[in-house]
């Protein structure tokens, strides 16, 4: 199956350099996405530019692929979803959930001059980076693209509710699988309240597990897909 991998805020496609090869050993076809403001010198791109890539990516692939979002880019797979209900196998979701139709897609740190940089390690300080040591650190730093206003701020439309049929795999990394149900119980996820199909798996890591635990994540990525 194409798997097609779109990284967080800050991170282009290399982002999964070593989960490519762990998948592609396990019989399926990763596709690493590079999105338009996040792997090239505009800072002029748009949500709407990043959607338009990764639907690209999807009617490009020969059957039905399951698209991957990690962090803000769960918001990015959900969109894939609803724009093409029919075409998408199945969405993973990791470490991040779906904003609702009407809410910023990742308006978390204010922007300068135009973009969001990346605002340092103190705000994912604790479980989100406990196990990122200081040479990942440095590599994070030294690879993280600032990410356009018109992305992080653009207002999210969601418009098919087919998309509530598309099954759905919460990889939960620096939280746990009974937190995110709790969380989704409460209603502060919507959207993965009222999916039909959504199921739970646990990764001990922190929020970057293709960094820390990639061949894990490739495993359970792949299962997922094997599922679909």
């Amino acid at each position: 199956m194409d798997i097609l991998l779109i990284a967080g805020l800050w991170l282009d496609g290399s982002a999964w350099d070593d989960v490519v090869p762990e998948l592609k050993a396990l019989g399926h076809r990763p596709v690493p996405l590079t999105l338009p403001g996040q792997g090239d010198e505009s800072t002029s791109a748009t949500l709407a530019d990043q959607v338009a890539a990764v639907l690209a990516a999807v009617d490009s692939a020969p059957g039905k692929p399951m698209v991957v979002g990690h962090s803000a880019a769960a918001g990015l797979a959900w969109l894939a979803a609803d724009a093409r209900p029919g075409k998408v196998a199945k969405v993973a979701l990791i470490g991040g959930f779906p904003a609702a139709d009407g809410h910023p897609y990742a308006d978390f740190f204010e922007p300068e001059n135009g973009v969001m940089p990346f605002p340092g390690w103190d705000p994912f300080e604790g479980p989100d980076s406990a196990d990122l040591d200081e040479t990942a650190r440095r590599s994070f730093e030294a690879a993280a693209i600032p990410v356009p206003e018109g992305v992080t701020k653009a207002v999210v439309r969601l418009t098919d509710e087919r998309r509530f049929d598309v099954p759905v795999a919460l990889v939960c990394p620096e939280f746990s699988p009974a937190q995110a149900q709790q969380w989704i119980s409460a209603g502060d996820v919507p959207e993965l309240a009222k999916a039909k199909h959504v199921e739970f798996i646990d990764i001990d890591s922190g929020h970057w597990p293709m960094v820390t635990k990639p061949a894990e994540l490739a495993r359970l990525l792949a299962s997922a897909a094997t599922e679909a």
